[in-house]
């Protein structure tokens, strides 16, 4: 590609740019669009050497002081609008419009954090003695170390980069292999800012090596990723020799539980948005419907109507849905639905790479629904993470509670029903980190995104997103 551009690390306020050179290609034609550094272990050893230097200087200032240096990176990074859009669509593969609120959603992160400058609280307790007091402070780790997904590569910057800077922390961020220019771009405005150096460092490379390389460090003092279980557990094992603190926020597989009392046009709307936003690629999209017998054949047949209005074609263009983001992902889909139609279910819709020329090239994958499914296929056990449906008919809400409980991970899930008491106890026996009702995939910025079981520890958002990077401190003062 004739305009593919080669982008930097950043480093210490520096620069860097290496002979070793790590390809990213657009999702929806395989093209190269530029390059990053490979980074090697001494380039993560200089970036963990700059974030320890810059901690004492950074975690002394005032909160609010380190509050004003965010507001100047949102002002540094507002000029950038249609850049950064422009970017996530062409490496991560999101419609535009989807690329606009990513960045939309990145400002309003930062901000919040920015906000919370004044709103950071500790405790008093009453001491056993006269003459003393018991204080809990709160105080920032350290040196953190944020990995981010390929799905949202400037949101889950915003996410991280906000809380940590606030509280005191500095900040490596490691973007995914994939869709490391926005971090780039981003280090760009970090230093238009005049955020000290030190305090943001931005380095790609390879996660199996420069990644745990940053994960391993003594020097780390918190690791927070979001990511896969699989990639969660490989931190947790990495971070063991030092006991490093983590925050975890990992996949799942959301249920989108129909009861016979639910809006059944409104669910439909919503299990569509909620299934095939981002293609797929959001940790707690819709990834299992279980819809109640009697209802069953009407709310499919509606489904499969409003996922055949889904257009596919170049995201700059804003079509219904953009592409997968790696080959990788792409290819396991295609093997779950394969091995899901292999054991008995039914291909109602998609099912393999559209028709086309302009589909040829790149990570396409058509809307899919499947049918007949039990809860014993692949499609239904699986994280699928791409445009997949499967179907699950079941006889009541003990059953729907059942299935979502009995796997080992518990990220959200998604209840529709017009019964309150219903609703009050699957609240209560769901055992995940997010329960929608009668609502279509959301998050919003002063909520809590975490999951249960291996779902995650620890998670992103509001005020316990925020303590998430602020660790306690106990102080036994005597005034005598």
């Amino acid at each position: 590609m004739s305009n593919a551009q080669d982008y930097r690390g950043y480093i210490n306020g520096q620069w860097i740019e290496n002979d070793a050179r790590l390809a990213v290609e657009n999702p929806a034609n395989g093209q190269v669009i530029g390059s990053v550094p490979d980074c090697s272990l001494q380039q993560a050893d200089d970036a963990l050497a700059s974030a320890q230097a810059a901690l004492k200087g950074w975690k002394k200032l005032p909160a609010f002081e380190r509050a004003r240096h965010l507001f100047r990176l949102i002002e540094t990074m507002k000029p950038k609008r249609d850049l950064f859009a422009r970017l996530l669509v062409l490496e991560q593969g999101k419609t535009l419009n989807e690329a606009y609120g990513e960045f939309d959603d990145t400002l309003n992160y930062l901000n919040y954090s920015a906000e919370a400058a004044r709103r950071i609280e500790g405790q008093i307790f009453p001491a056993d003695n006269a003459g003393e007091q018991l204080w809990i402070q709160k105080v920032p780790y350290g040196v953190v170390v944020g990995l981010c997904a390929f799905n949202y590569p400037l949101a889950l910057i915003g996410r991280k980069v906000g809380p940590a800077l606030v509280t005191g922390n500095t900040i490596i961020i490691k973007p995914h292999e994939a869709t490391p220019i926005t971090a780039c771009v981003f280090a760009e405005c970090v230093e238009a800012a005049g955020i000290p150096a030190g305090v943001i460092n931005v380095i790609t490379g390879r996660g199996l090596a420069v990644g745990e390389h940053l994960v391993k460090s003594p020097i780390t003092q918190l690791v927070t990723l979001t990511g896969s279980i699989r990639a969660g557990q490989a931190v947790c094992a990495a971070v063991a020799e030092n006991v490093t603190a983590v925050s975890l926020e990992l996949g799942g597989k959301a249920s989108f539980i129909v009861l016979d009392d639910a809006d059944i046009d409104r669910a439909v709307d919503a299990v569509v948005i909620s299934r095939y936003a981002n293609c797929g690629q959001v940790c707690i999209c819709a990834e299992l419907v279980l819809v109640h017998e009697s209802v069953a054949a009407r709310f499919t047949e509606k489904v499969i109507e409003k996922v055949r209005q889904i257009t596919l074609g170049d995201p700059m263009n804003n079509p219904g849905m953009g592409p997968s983001v790696t080959a990788q992902g792409l290819a396991r889909v295609d093997h779950i639905v394969q091995q899901t139609l292999a054991a008995g279910a039914q291909l109602a819709l998609g099912g393999g790479r559209p028709e086309g020329a302009e589909f040829a090239q790149g990570n396409w994958y058509q809307p899919t629904v499947l049918t007949q499914v039990t809860a014993d296929m692949e499609a239904a056990r699986e994280e699928i993470f791409g445009p997949v449906l499967p179907i699950v008919t079941i006889k009541n809400l003990d059953e729907a509670i059942a299935i979502t409980n009995r796997r080992n991970d518990g990220l959200s899930a998604y209840l529709w029903t017009d019964n309150y008491r219903t609703i009050m106890r699957a609240i209560d026996e769901l055992e995940v980190g997010t329960v929608f009702v009668n609502k279509q995939i959301v998050g919003y910025i002063q909520g809590y995104h975490s999951g249960h079981k291996r779902s995650g520890i620890g998670g992103e958002d509001g005020i316990y997103g925020i303590e998430g990077y602020l660790q306690k401190r106990t102080v036994y003062l005597n005034c005598n």
